[in-house]
């Protein structure tokens, strides 16, 4: 007696797709080392900047920051950089995107939701 096997089972197997995160930048990133004031509304303390695009911010500091935490900092960005002839004080409002620690210190990165120029 034969048996007939479905035409499903006889099918090539189907794949999954496999995702690859790919990130998706939506501004030059500039490589700025830049001193920063930071505050969480709790506490105010001192990081460094080592990237720095339009939508957001590297920073180097010595705490960990949660992911969500809304944050403010105040930087002082070089004439050279941006075109103008003096520096320019921007303040900013954003928040944590991710955190990571590195040998020696913690990475901090941040969307940039809002921003002023401050008055020189």
């Amino acid at each position: 007696m034969r048996t007939s096997k479905s035409r499903a089972s006889l099918a090539a197997p189907v794949l999954e797709p496999v995702l690859v995160r790919k990130e998706v930048r939506c501004a030059v990133r500039f490589p700025l080392a830049l001193p920063v004031a930071m505050s969480t509304g709790k506490e105010e303390f001192a990081a460094v900047t080592r990237n720095v695009s339009a939508s957001g911010v590297l920073f180097e500091l010595d705490r960990e920051l949660e992911v969500g935490q809304c944050i403010g900092f105040t930087l002082r960005m070089p004439g050279a950089v941006l075109g103008t002839p003096h520096d320019v004080l921007v303040r900013c409002r954003g928040r944590v995107v991710r955190c990571s620690i590195s040998e020696t210190q913690y990475l901090a990165a941040a969307t940039i939701d809002e921003y002023q120029f401050a008055e020189q």
